[in-house]
């Protein structure tokens, strides 16, 4: 029942077209759960690297491959992605007159495909982008790369278009929502525009359909093996799918919150809410096997035995090394060359002497 079990009002009789409140709500609602699924992930990892290590480092796509699954369920039982059918919506081809098909009758294939590649690939696709953008930023402030090198040329120019298309991007869904609000566009979202089609309020009919949908697809038999093994799929991928969207509809509320206090204007109060005390210097290591590692001159960086270029410590241990030194070290190993201390590049912190 957890198609229907959020649908608690019909459609009003002001017509079938949604306010833009309900439609800027039900696409920040899945907005909201990815970060917050992703701080779960990362205490999980935290507490047990050795366990829940692989879960973080592909989080991206084993979420993207539960929000397929999830999104295919709901367009192809209620015609609406999991967030448009919790606010009682439903997707309509553009150009269908005032008789609308039920929301159980689905899409037509092409706006069906097109409707699950725009929901899952274009957040999995900016997602990927904004993190490679953070991770060019970082090199290119720390100089990675040599300054005359034709990649580091190609990615700065890269680094300095890309606030523009990021601008163009938000504008045009900008535009887009104030067209809807003047009522000079059927849609709130260029993707929903793209896809074909356009979001209405689901009516008495629809939610009719989708309860007797639901009843029969559970009373139902079939004598033929082939249909009983594809029955039996379809169950199982409606199952887990089921679970998903009953999981997420009990915990939307839930996650919204995580999603609120792990937020960039929050951090300030959790570091003052949770800030602990300063640790102690790290242990004198003269009689532990790692301590060949560590020259007798201060000066000279562990790694390449060298006097210092760049000086830079690390966080997690207290150790100073080159700068390409423990990048390309901790970039491979994730760990301190000295302590052996997990590690990882933001613990990097750089030294900037009084002769430099």
């Amino acid at each position: 029942m957890a198609e229907v079990g959020a649908h608690l009002t019909a459609a009003p009789a002001g017509g079938d077209r949604p306010s833009v409140f309900e439609a800027v709500a039900q696409d920040s609602l899945m907005a909201a759960v990815k970060p917050a699924l992703q701080h779960l992930v990362k205490v999980l990892a935290e507490s047990n690297p050795a366990r829940y290590g692989s879960l973080w480092r592909w989080f991206d796509e084993i979420y993207v491959l539960l929000d397929l699954l999830l999104q295919q369920h709901y367009l192809a039982r209620c015609s609406a992605s999991f967030s448009e059918n919790f606010y009682s919506l439903k997707r309509v081809p553009m150009g269908e007159g005032t008789r609308q098909a039920l929301a159980t009758a689905g899409l037509p294939k092409r706006q069906h495909w097109k409707s699950l590649l725009l929901l899952v690939l274009v957040p999995y696709l900016k997602g990927k982008l904004e993190k490679l953008v953070s991770s060019l930023r970082e090199e290119d402030e720390y100089s990675i790369h040599p300054p005359s090198s034709s990649w580091k040329r190609f990615y700065r120019a890269f680094l300095a278009a890309y606030p523009f298309v990021n601008m163009t991007w938000e504008g045009w869904f900008l535009i887009q929502q104030l067209c809807y609000i003047l009522g000079k566009a059927q849609h709130h979202s260029p993707l929903l525009r793209l896809a074909g089609v356009r979001l209405v309020r689901l009516t008495a009919e629809d939610i009719q359909a989708l309860e007797k949908k639901l009843a029969g697809a559970t009373s139902s038999e079939t004598h033929s093996f082939t249909s009983r093994v594809q029955l039996a799929l379809r169950k199982a991928l409606g199952g887990i799918a089921f679970s998903l969207s009953t999981g997420l509809s009990v915990s939307v509320f839930f996650l919204q919150f995580l999603d609120w206090w792990y937020s960039s204007e929050n951090q300030e109060t959790i570091k003052s809410l949770t800030a602990l005390p300063t640790p102690p210097p790290p242990v004198h290591l003269d009689h532990e096997p790692s301590s060949a590692l560590l020259p007798k001159l201060k000066t000279v960086c562990p790694l390449c035995r060298k006097i210092r270029v760049n000086a830079t410590a690390l966080s997690t241990s207290g150790f100073v090394f080159c700068y390409r030194c423990i990048y390309s070290h901790v970039k491979a190993h994730q760990r301190c060359p000295v302590t052996g201390y997990a590690t990882e590049l933001q613990h990097l912190v750089k030294l900037y002497s009084p002769e430099s």
